[in-house]
């Protein structure tokens, strides 16, 4: 299964709008520099406290259809 890992930081205030619905794509830059888009509802699993902040590895299907979100390591990884 095709995967890229990517870090991400994201605020709980600046959560909200992701949460609502208003947003509903997150865009991030992958490790590798390739920029990837995956559905704002994935990251609802991995909210804390203090946001949603670490090393995530993105899978994704031969067709580059969105499969699921893990984290791979906590913040500040």
């Amino acid at each position: 299964m095709p995967s890229l890992r990517i870090r991400l930081s994201v605020e709980p205030d600046e959560y909200l709008p992701y949460y609502r619905g208003t947003i509903k794509w997150v865009v991030a830059v992958a490790e590798d520099g390739r920029r990837v888009r995956f559905p704002a509802s994935a990251l609802r699993a991995h909210l804390r406290p203090d946001g949603i902040h670490g090393r995530f590895e993105l899978r994704f299907d031969a067709d580059s259809r969105f499969i699921a979100l893990h984290r791979v390591q906590g913040r500040g990884a």
